[in-house]
């Protein structure tokens, strides 16, 4: 999946561009508004939204020499419009619901890297940081199944690889105290899977 445009999966058009910019927001917007924040040609933009608004899935209100945007929300095509303009959201709740059924519930969780950030690729990979309870081994069958089956499931609801890094509490800790890398990611630009954040408050930048 393109973290970047998940609809280009089902839509590998300038239409997937569209609808993500339509659907993020309720202002009406130019046309020039949504080439610019689509970063496309001016026509091929155009095109796209005449033809939505033949369709009427877009509102259209003249305004000077301009005209006006708006994602028609309640056209029946409008909650398939959302639903792929959301798919890395709908991943990341997939993953929250995986975490919740776990025999043995990590501390904390979080996605990090590209797919946090929504700009990799197909090819890259989906980073999750575990907080592992400080009591379960990590070749402990119950945990070590749920990681397994977490890892395939991502793969699966996305055709990306799943990189799945876990640690104790005081592990990370330690990393914190060292100022690994991968903290600096986790401060920056993780999203959050359970309730608890994965660094302790005492890590936060000052």
């Amino acid at each position: 999946m393109d973290l970047s445009n998940p609809a280009n999966a089902v839509v590998p058009t300038l239409d997937a561009d569209v609808l993500a910019v339509l659907v993020g927001t309720n202002r009406p917007l130019t046309g020039r508004e949504v080439q610019r924040l689509c970063r496309r040609g001016h026509s091929q933009v155009q095109c796209v939204l005449n033809r939505m608004a033949d369709h009427g899935l877009l509102d259209t209100v003249e305004a000077g020499t301009a005209r006006l945007y708006t994602l028609n929300r309640e056209h029946v095509a409008a909650d398939a419009a959302i639903i792929l303009s959301d798919l890395r959201g709908r991943l990341f709740e997939r993953i929250r619901e995986h975490l919740e059924r776990w025999p043995v519930r990590p501390v904390a969780a979080a996605v990090f890297g590209s797919a946090a950030r929504g700009d990799g690729g197909p090819g890259s990979d989906i980073d999750v940081f575990i907080v592992r309870p400080a009591n379960i081994d990590p070749d402990d069958p119950r945990w070590a199944t749920a990681v397994d089956d977490l890892s395939r499931s991502i793969a699966r609801w996305s055709g990306n690889r799943a990189s799945i890094i876990q640690a104790t509490p005081a592990q990370v800790a330690a990393m914190v105290t060292r100022s690994e890398p991968i903290i600096e990611a986790l401060r920056d630009e993780s999203v959050p899977l359970t309730g608890t954040a994965v660094l302790p408050p005492t890590s936060a930048k000052l």
